[in-house]
């Protein structure tokens, strides 16, 4: 629903009063009224979706912008009505991924069969080719302007440029969740369900402690799948606190064989890995128990949360779950069609599919 839960606006001072010499925003409004940017464009522009908006909150919103001094920019309302059947996608990877296996990859056709589904084209911009989401500055995203609506995917993104796309009423959707930027509609998988599913099933196979490997970042993905983890444990009666969780900027360097061997002789029988953008955290403990000779599942039991990188893919079936890429792909598209058709947008969280694999077994006799 696009309508808020009502609140009184708050008490504000005109631009007059204020000296500002600025436009006020729609985003202002909002704040204001206390609702959301998107019922202000509703009852602003007098759509007919709008009609679904009581008469309390529209008057709300009203107030709110003759209190502002808000006037429609007609600039912009001639821009905003005129649609070019173009979505773009901008990737915060150092290359827009083109390799069938890469991990986006997947994402990526689901995205096209949605767009064209639709009868939209798409566009790709390549402007963080450089690396990372420090390429993308305000010149870098603003060519995304070009398109109708933007998708962007990337763990780590540029926050105040996607705000302020955001506040200007720009069509923007993450793939990937982002609660921590207000406004920003995204879509993602549920990785603490599924997290929390594998935990169950090493418990089930009577293991009592268990250590999750992640990197050292607080991307959401990663945040996700350990609150998973931690609610899985819990479920499960085991031990969780700040033993349970190993995090390391550089897993590769500290996750060593004898590393793991001081684990297993602290009494860990399971070792459950992050998927990430780079691998590091699986590729560490795959590689620290073969340099140690420890045999998978004989010795110890392995889990991916997640898909392993592509030069792991031969290996053993890793147990974990299966991120739906190409669904959140075509749910992005859907969600960003309806943005840019002024249409209010709301996607469930889509289920990661449990895979048992070859890596986990019952814990070893000591």
């Amino acid at each position: 629903m696009v309508e808020q839960p009502s609140k009184r606006p708050r008490r504000g001072r005109t631009p007059a009063a204020t000296g500002r010499t600025s436009r006020p925003r729609q985003a202002e409004v909002a704040r204001l009224a206390g609702v959301s940017q998107a019922t202000v464009s509703l009852v602003l522009s007098d759509k007919a979706q709008g009609s679904a908006i009581s008469d309390e909150t529209r008057q709300r919103v009203l107030d709110a912008a003759r209190s502002l001094g808000y006037v429609p920019d007609p600039a912009a309302q001639r821009l905003a009505a005129v649609r070019n059947n173009l979505l773009g996608v901008y990737s915060f990877t150092a290359t827009f991924p083109t390799d069938v296996e890469h991990s986006y990859y997947p994402f990526l056709v689901g995205v096209e069969r949605e767009a064209a589904a639709r009868g939209y084209d798409l566009v790709l911009f390549t402007g963080s080719s450089s690396g990372g989401a420090g390429a993308a500055g305000p010149e870098a995203l603003n060519r995304v302007r070009l398109a109708d609506g933007c998708l962007f995917l990337g763990r780590h993104v540029p926050s105040a440029e996607l705000k302020r796309m955001v506040a200007d009423g720009f069509p923007v959707v993450h793939l990937g969740r982002r609660e921590e930027l207000e406004g920003l509609s995204w879509v993602g998988a549920d990785y603490v369900s599924a997290s929390s599913e594998v935990v169950r099933h090493l418990a089930s196979l009577g293991h009592r402690r268990i250590v999750l490997i992640r990197e050292d970042d607080d991307a959401p993905a990663s945040t996700d799948r350990q609150q998973g983890f931690l609610a899985g444990l819990e479920a499960a009666g085991l031990a969780g606190g700040p033993d349970a969780v190993f995090r390391s900027a550089d897993p590769g360097r500290d996750v060593t064989p004898d590393r793991l061997r001081r684990w297993i002789a602290e009494g860990v029988t399971a070792f459950v890995a992050e998927e990430t953008d780079t691998g590091n955290a699986w590729r560490a403990v795959h590689a620290a128990a073969a340099e140690a000779g420890l045999t998978c599942p004989g010795d110890l039991s392995l889990a991916l949360l997640g898909s392993p990188p592509p030069d792991l893919a031969g290996a053993a079936e890793p147990t974990g779950f299966d991120v739906p890429r190409h669904q959140l792909g075509a749910a992005a598209v859907r969600m960003l069609a309806s943005l840019v058709a002024g249409e209010t947008a709301d996607e469930p969280l889509v289920a990661c599919a449990f895979r048992p694999g070859a890596t986990t077994g019952s814990p070893p006799e000591r």
